[in-house]
């Protein structure tokens, strides 16, 4: 099997518009380049593309196990129909999920500074399992 893009970095995911399937190697890499721009954030924001809302509440709480500093509220409360865009703010700690047709699947984060020179920068998608590794 040829992978159409060999993912090496974060930025390689910057073409995709649906996560690609990641090997074990290549997500503990991503994870690894990952961990410091969480860790240096003010906040991060969270988008997930899913087949459900099931999946899209599941693939965030798999942050907040990785991430014990990453907080959401009522999540349990969540539902849309169909497929889903989930959105989650780690400094107001709201989430909000929308029905949404015609997106890809996977996880964006966005890692914000309360400097707004310092900018925000996103990255992913990640594969929907990929904070559970």
């Amino acid at each position: 099997m040829m992978n159409e893009m060999e993912i090496n970095s974060l930025v390689d995911l910057n073409s995709y518009r649906s996560a690609p399937e990641l090997s074990k190697i290549q997500t503990k890499k991503l994870l690894e380049e990952l961990k410091p721009k969480i860790k240096g954030a003010d906040w991060i924001t969270v988008g997930i593309m899913a087949a459900n809302d099931f999946e899209a509440v599941e693939a965030l709480k798999s942050i907040r196990r990785k991430y014990s500093s990453i907080k959401f509220i009522d999540l349990d409360s969540l539902h849309a129909d169909g497929r889903v865009f989930l959105k989650a703010n780690q400094k107001t700690g709201n989430v909000l999920i929308r029905s949404e047709n015609g997106l890809g699947e996977g996880i964006l984060v966005t890692c914000q500074c309360e400097e707004d020179s310092a900018g925000s920068s996103t990255y992913g998608p990640f594969p929907l399992d990929f904070f559970t590794k």
